[in-house]
């Protein structure tokens, strides 16, 4: 019997992300064992610094290098990503796969709504994205940093005093925990962050008999839209910890729609565009947009955000 060994984090987030990728794969091949390991990020040892801070010490994502070197040194065979958490440019000898298909892509208030919260209320947030976000179209609120798993950070509304949380749909619902949803956030004003709510499946170029396995499960819609998203992040030199919020859909025309939005740390500025192109050239499209987004000021204020991180 082959076996592969499956890296992801440690959290039951990740460990449910593992176990949702491999379930068809265990019923579709019952002649290949799957064995789970655990790898620690700087992330998950650091909760208490900004994550900006924890990824410059570790030279890359604070969620995923570790994950990444282990993959590159054969410790593991894949990865199972947060694709959210990827950094747009693959380490030497890596590839991304297609991943399956994507979970609920919105991000969630919980503990309100929106027009719920009282003047000035406190709402937790570890991402600069979404603080951006919150802020503009609600400067009044006092957005508090907050770091950790779903379940602690949903408990921070009662342990620290906290008015709500914002937290991605997609962590909520495979956790079983869309209960807790108060309201999720229109995409509009709230665009998410690239690639929220897909996997992002990582192998090494080399593993050929491994990648024909995988791409069993790789669906082509999520993989159009996740290029698309992820290409006008690495065009405007973005990165997890800056206010980039992006989302891709793909009609049954062929085409596809991506949506963009650049936020100044503050929310007092907001540059966004849409554009839509055929869906067998993701890349270009989101170059494409991440242009655009550059005429109207996004690089200014890109800056500005990476000066103050």
């Amino acid at each position: 019997m082959t076996t592969y060994l499956v890296g992801s984090r440690a959290s039951n987030l990740a460990r449910t992300q593992v176990r949702e990728f491999l379930a068809p794969l265990r019923e579709r091949f019952p002649d290949v064992a799957f064995t789970h390991r655990v790898i620690l990020e700087g992330g998950d040892r650091d909760r208490r610094s900004l994550l900006s801070s924890v990824s410059a010490v570790s030279g890359g994502s604070a969620f995923s290098s570790e994950q990444e070197a282990a993959l590159v040194r054969g410790d593991v065979d894949v990865v199972v990503h947060s694709l959210k958490d990827l950094p747009t440019e693959n380490p030497a000898g890596l590839t991304l796969l297609a991943p399956p298909v994507r979970e609920d892509v919105r991000d969630a208030l919980c503990g309100s709504t929106l027009a719920g919260l009282r003047e000035g209320a406190r709402v937790g947030t570890g991402s600069a994205r979404r603080k951006a976000q919150l802020l503009a179209v609600r400067p009044d609120l006092d957005v508090v940093p907050i770091r950790g798993n779903v379940p602690p950070r949903l408990r921070k509304i009662q342990t620290e005093g906290l008015d709500a949380v914002v937290l991605a749909a997609a962590g909520l619902h495979r956790l079983g925990l869309a209960d807790a949803v108060g309201e999720f956030l229109p995409l509009g004003n709230f665009p998410p962050s690239p690639g929220q709510g897909a996997l992002g499946i990582q192998v090494r170029a080399e593993s050929e008999a491994l990648r024909e396995i995988l791409s069993l499960v790789g669906d082509p819609d999520t993989e159009a839209q996740v290029r698309a998203e992820r290409a006008l992040l690495a065009e405007l030199h973005g990165g997890c910890s800056v206010p980039v919020g992006a989302h891709a859909r793909t009609a049954p025309d062929g085409t596809l729609t991506l949506h963009a939005q650049v936020t100044s740390l503050d929310g007092r500025r907001r540059v966004s565009g849409t554009l839509t192109g055929p869906a067998d050239a993701p890349e270009k499209i989101g170059a494409a947009l991440a242009g655009e987004l550059i005429d109207e000021g996004a690089r200014e204020i890109l800056d500005a955000v990476r000066a103050a991180l």
